[in-house]
């Protein structure tokens, strides 16, 4: 960890009193009402993962604080998708209170070739959801979900939120972990058992404290806009997806149905670390010339678009060592061909709250933690990598996964993953 100037104060986080710099924070004893104090957990990242993991710990008798480097809430991107197996975490959390409102629930998804010309399989979702998983399948744009978490975690006394403070650095001994933060007014620092990093693909907690390997580039670029639903109305309850060679495309209503979120992903070696870079319609058009003209038409009603880079974290990296988890993205990148990157983060979340729970070695915790998710996380990042080769085929190899997506039909096309959407927290 950096040194710190000798003398200099700094704000205590919890208390807001002034702490002698590169001194820990105090931990009290015992609450205001003669409890005993609750075990302090630092979370590093309030996205979607960092804030159910706050929840989740929180319910869970922790006394959680967030470090988060944006002074703003916001959660940067357009749609997501909240599959069952997610939704009952958010549901045992008390966070689906606010999705009623914000999230819509698509009848199906339709799945079209280029090849084929249109349509060649529909996957019923809707109340066909409800009744096989008991929860439902809803889109919803980050923002409002974001939002909505963000207003619940703030709801919880045990829950504290710091905006504008990054974390920078780590130490950890026999009883915690002493963390370094950066913000406007300097460099501070705060105590805990433990440090989760849910801070994204581009993880600080990854990178620098656990010393691992970046997410790797996955050579394909992601395009997203939003229209307003009156520009294609025939898309408003369904989520559609075109496939084609080196190249497809997914929609879906968002905004309670007010919107139509759009995702052109292409095979394309750009990359930075940017979220939201610009692109224009030109860009995106040309990716998709040869297409069929209502694909054509739709991609060219945006007034904005933006771009990312797809990364992804393959099997077998470490989540968690000693004091230090990772969770979400910083621990499993994934591409988004399975539409789980924030369901796993959700699931994750619940899963490590439990461990720390039930095992009072910390270090031990968070190893029952990774062990208990990896499997499960590492096969749905290998499925993802599959649907990517196979969205993109052409040829022989595309008139064969046609083919084969007919023959099997919507129903047993969802049933292949039972095993994802089932899943039932613990």
């Amino acid at each position: 960890m950096t040194d710190h100037i000798d003398g200099e104060l700094e704000p205590d986080l919890r208390s807001g009193q002034a702490t002698p710099s590169g001194s820990p924070a105090p931990s009290c004893r015992t609450q205001p009402d003669g409890q005993p104090a609750r075990r302090r957990i630092i979370v590093a990242g309030a996205g979607i993962g960092g804030l159910t993991a706050a929840l989740a710990l929180e319910r869970s008798g922790f006394s959680v604080q967030v470090l988060e480097r944006s002074q703003q809430n916001g959660e940067v991107g357009a749609g997501i998708q909240i599959s069952p197996n997610a939704w009952r975490v958010l549901d045992a959390l008390g966070a689906t209170s606010f999705l009623e409102e914000t999230t819509s629930k698509p009848e199906a998804i339709q799945i079209n070739s280029v090849r084929a010309g249109g349509k060649i399989a529909r996957i019923p979702l809707g109340k066909e959801a409800v009744q096989r998983y008991g929860a439902p399948y809803c889109v919803i744009h980050r923002a409002d979900l974001h939002k909505g978490l963000m207003e619940v975690a703030e709801s919880r006394p045990n829950i504290e939120i710091n905006r504008g403070l990054a974390l920078a650095d780590g130490v950890e001994d026999e009883d915690g972990i002493t963390v370094e933060i950066q913000g406007e007014s300097g460099v501070s620092s705060s105590r805990g058992e433990a440090l989760i990093g849910a801070d994204g693909v581009w993880s600080t907690v990854r990178r620098r404290l656990l010393r691992l390997p970046s997410a790797d580039y996955a050579g394909r670029v992601a395009y997203r806009a939003t229209i307003p639903v009156e520009k294609a109305p025939e898309l408003a309850n369904h989520t559609g997806l075109w496939m084609g060679d080196r190249a497809h495309l997914v929609h879906y209503p968002i905004g309670s149905g007010r919107e139509i979120n759009l995702v052109a992903v292409v095979d394309d070696e750009w990359h930075e670390e940017n979220w939201s870079a610009p692109a224009s319609g030109e860009e995106v058009l040309e990716h998709y010339k040869d297409w069929p003209l209502p694909v054509r038409k739709l991609l060219a009603l945006p007034q904005r678009w933006l771009k990312w880079a797809l990364c992804d974290i393959g099997p077998g990296t470490i989540w968690a060592e000693g004091r230090i988890a990772l969770l979400g993205d910083a621990a499993h990148a994934m591409l988004p061909f399975m539409a789980q990157g924030g369901a796993m983060a959700i699931e994750d979340a619940w899963v490590l709250a439990r461990c720390l729970a039930e095992e009072a070695d910390v270090d031990e915790a968070l190893m029952e933690y990774e062990r208990k998710r990896k499997q499960r996380v590492e096969r749905v990042v290998r499925t993802a990598r599959d649907n990517a080769r196979t969205y993109h085929m052409k040829g022989v190899m595309a008139l064969a996964r046609d083919t084969g997506i007919r023959y099997l039909g919507g129903q047993r096309l969802l049933s292949r993953y039972d095993w994802l959407y089932k899943w039932q927290p613990e």
